[in-house]
């Protein structure tokens, strides 16, 4: 018998924040790949992209993650939003593609999704040209908790920023902001947008990259999940146990 419980597991043990080694092997095998690059050529590159998160940051009072995960590091830049998070304004270096700080105030089932969202995100982009990859980002609407303990939707992003010589993705930013409307959701309503003209992705040409990493049945549930519904809720749909 199948059980919803057990592949809800399992998703969480690939994409939840509290298992962060099954993620980091996800997106490795997703975009990292050994490429010599001259240090002065990286370096050169990586700081014009501090710059530019630093001064989104500046105008936006929010928080931009930039990350090198050809390197495994990341930095993050905190305004005055960063208070939600327990940050201080600056910047931070941390020896991760993932930023556990900001991650570990965030509810456990937008987490999930969210995780969901930016590896079916970075599948997608490899389908595409490096220079057809600037045209696109992510749009998600997360809970997380504030000092109050009081869950409150952020808005959060995520940008590519740049390919290796051989196309693999090197740099990615992510930026967590202010969200005006507190109404209720159905899940994170993640989406893929193009850049250029604002227009949604549909899901049908990055939904197939599940197939990369899930069985059938567990796409399945997980689609469920992404509109917010709940183990019985599931199993009653699909005609299989919860437990």
């Amino acid at each position: 018998m199948y059980f919803v419980s057990d592949a809800i597991l399992k998703i969480n043990q690939l994409y939840c924040g509290m298992t962060i080694e099954a993620i980091q092997k996800e997106v490795n095998d997703a975009l990292i790949e050994q490429v010599s690059i001259d240090s002065f050529q990286k370096e050169t590159i990586i700081d014009h992209y501090k710059q530019t998160a630093q001064s989104y940051v500046k105008v936006e009072q929010s928080v931009a993650v930039l990350t090198n995960y050809q390197d495994n590091y990341s930095y993050i830049f905190a305004g005055a939003f960063g208070s939600v998070f327990g940050l201080k304004s600056g910047s931070t270096y941390i020896n991760s593609a993932f930023e556990d700080d900001i991650f570990n105030k965030i509810h456990s089932d937008d987490l999930l999704e969210r995780h969901v969202l930016e590896l079916r995100y970075f599948h997608f982009l490899k389908t595409l040209s490096p220079e057809d990859r600037y045209k696109y980002s992510t749009h998600s609407y997360i809970r997380t908790r504030n000092a109050d303990g009081i869950y409150k939707y952020i808005t959060h992003r995520t940008y590519f920023l740049t390919s290796m010589s051989n196309g693999i993705i090197w740099l990615a930013l992510c930026t967590y902001s202010p969200c005006p409307e507190q109404n209720p959701r159905k899940g994170i309503e993640g989406k893929i947008v193009n850049n250029e003209n604002g227009e949604i992705l549909p899901a049908a040409e990055y939904i197939h990259c599940d197939k990369m990493i899930l069985s059938e049945r567990e796409i399945e549930i997980l689609r469920e999940i992404a509109v917010g519904k709940g183990s019985k809720e599931i199993a009653s749909e699909l005609y299989i146990s919860p437990y």
